[in-house]
C-alpha cells in the first residue's frame, strides 16, 4: 500500500493517543462495509462535515450511509484544538480583499451561523461535550495591538459585530498570565469543547435519525455516472450522490483537492493537571486563546485542568517521533511557569488548508460534492459545510453557491510541487514570527 496520511501515524481502527480518546464517551464499534449496497447519498469520512451531512439529510428522509477508513471522529474532527470560531481563516478585511464587500458580508453570517449550529445541536441533541464560550486572540507583539481596536471598531460599525471586544494590554494580562503577550482581542460568540465527544455525540444523533454508519471501510475508488459508485476493499455501494467529507485526508480521490488543499500536520500537548489556583492563574475565565504568529499557537484549558496547548507544524507524512518534546519548548515560552509540570500526552493530525485559507466548496462528476480546505476553522465551519451540502443535495443551491463563489486557486506547481512551495513559504514566516 503506498503511504498516505490515513496510515503513516496512527494504527488502523484505532484513536491517536490523545487525551481527548483517554477521556471520551464511550462509543460502540460498527462494522465494515460488505457486499453491494444501495443507499440514496453516501459520505465519506466520518468527521464533522460527513456526520453533519448525514444528520441533515436523514432528517429530511434520505437513506444515508457514512463510511469511515478507521473511527467516527477519527481524523482531525476527534483531535483538534476544539476551538470553535465564530467566522473563517481570514479576517473580515482579507476577505473583502479577496471576494468584494457584498460577498463578505453573506460569508460573515455564514460564519456566524456555523458557531451558532454547533451551539443549536448541542442544545437539540443533549451532546455532553463541556461547551464553554469565549475565544481570545492575542498579539505577540505590541504594534499589532493598534491594528486589533482598529478591527474591533470596524467590525461593530460594517458587520453590527457585538461580540467581539478589545483587550488592550493590561486588560489581557489580566485574563492571560504570559509575558508573551501585548493586547489582543476577545470574542463571546465563538467557544470551544471536547472535539472527540462532539462527534460522537453528532454521529449518535445521525444514527439515531436512520443513518447507517460503516467503520474501518477505506474507500479506495469512486466510479462517476448517474449513480455513483463508492468502493472499499470489502464492499461498494451504489448511490444517487456522493460526499466527499476528507479535509486533510482525502489522498488521491479527488484531483481537485490534491491541486488546492494541502494536508498540514499540527501537534498538541496535554499537562497532567493542574492544581485549580494555578490553572486560574494561567487563564482566568478558561476561554480558549490562539495567537497572531503565522505558525499559531493555540491552547485552552481542559475539563480536569489540564493545559491542552497546540503549536508546531510540519508537512511530509510523518509525524516527529517525539510529539511531547516537539511541542512542550512552544509552550514554556508562553507559560515558563509550567516548565517542572508533566506531560501526560502528545499526538498530532492533520488538517486542509488552501493558499488563501477560504474553504474549497465544488460539485464535481455531476452529483459528487467536495467540502474541505476550513484551514483551521474547521470546528465550526464542517459543520455548517456538512449542513450546506445537504440542502445543495435536497435542491436548495443559493448557501452552497456562496461558499463555492469565494476563490481557491490552485497550489503553484500543482500536487507536485505544492510541498516544496509551502514549506519555503511556511519557514519564511516561521523566521519573521521569530524576528
Amino acid at each position: 500500500m503506498a503511504l498516505s496520511l490515513l496510515h503513516a501515524n496512527d494504527r488502523p481502527g484505532q484513536h491517536a493517543p490523545s487525551w481527548y480518546a483517554a477521556s471520551a464517551h464511550s462509543f460502540d464499534e460498527f462494522p465494515p462495509l460488505q457486499g453491494e449496497q444501495t443507499f440514496d447519498i453516501t459520505i465519506i469520512g466520518g468527521g464533522y462535515s460527513g456526520l453533519s451531512s448525514a444528520l441533515h439529510l436523514a432528517e429530511n428522509g434520505y437513506k444515508v450511509a457514512v463510511v469511515e477508513a478507521h473511527r467516527v471522529g477519527w481524523g482531525a474532527s476527534g483531535r483538534n484544538g476544539g476551538q470553535i470560531s465564530s467566522g473563517l481563516s481570514p479576517d473580515q478585511e482579507k476577505i473583502e480583499t479577496l471576494v468584494g464587500k457584498e460577498l463578505a458580508k453573506q460569508v460573515y453570517s455564514l460564519g456566524n451561523e456555523a458557531a451558532d449550529t454547533v451551539r443549536s445541536l448541542i442544545k437539540t441533541h443533549a451532546i455532553d461535550c463541556a461547551y464553554r464560550p469565549g475565544v481570545i486572540e492575542a498579539n505577540h507583539r505590541k504594534h499589532l495591538d493598534k491594528g486589533s481596536a482598529s478591527y474591533v471598531e470596524k467590525m461593530q460599525r460594517d458587520y453590527d459585530c457585538t461580540s467581539m471586544e478589545y483587550l488592550a494590554p493590561d486588560a489581557l494580562r489580566q485574563k492571560l498570565n504570559s509575558p508573551d503577550y501585548s493586547g489582543g482581542m476577545l470574542d463571546s460568540a465563538s467557544g470551544h469543547l471536547h472535539p472527540l465527544n462532539f462527534a460522537r455525540g453528532l454521529a449518535k444523533a445521525a444514527l439515531a435519525a436512520g443513518v447507517k454508519i460503516f467503520e474501518s471501510s477505506e474507500v479506495t475508488a469512486i466510479e462517476q455516472g448517474k449513480n455513483p459508485n463508492v468502493k472499499t476493499a470489502s464492499g461498494e455501494i451504489k448511490c444517487n450522490w456522493a460526499i466527499l467529507a476528507c479535509n486533510g485526508y482525502i489522498g488521491d480521490l479527488n484531483k481537485s483537492s490534491a491541486s488546492r488543499v494541502l494536508p498540514l500536520n499540527n501537534f498538541i500537548i496535554a499537562t497532567e493537571p493542574l492544581d485549580e489556583d494555578i490553572a486560574k492563574s494561567l487563564i482566568t475565565d478558561r476561554e480558549a486563546v490562539y495567537d497572531s504568529r503565522f505558525v499559531v499557537n493555540y491552547f485552552r484549558l481542559s475539563e480536569d485542568n489540564r493545559m491542552l496547548f497546540g503549536g508546531g507544524e510540519n508537512y511530509g507524512y510523518r509525524f516527529p517521533k517525539d510529539i511531547k518534546t516537539f511541542v512542550r519548548p512552544k509552550m514554556l515560552q508562553i507559560f515558563p511557569q509550567l516548565e517542572s509540570v508533566k506531560i501526560d500526552y502528545g499526538w498530532g493530525g492533520t488538517l486542509g488548508i488552501t493558499q488563501n485559507r477560504l474553504p474549497l466548496f465544488e460539485i464535481t462528476r455531476g452529483n459528487i460534492l467536495n467540502i474541505s480546505g476550513y484551514s483551521g476553522t474547521g470546528v465550526a465551519m464542517a459543520v455548517l459545510a456538512g449542513k450546506i451540502a445537504a440542502e445543495a443535495v435536497n435542491g436548495q443551491m443559493s448557501r452552497f453557491d456562496v461558499m463555492a463563489n469565494l476563490p481557491t486557486p490552485k497550489f503553484p506547481g500543482g500536487p507536485l510541487f505544492r510541498w516544496p512551495t509551502m514549506i519555503a513559504a511556511m519557514l519564511w514566516f516561521s523566521l519573521r514570527d521569530r524576528l
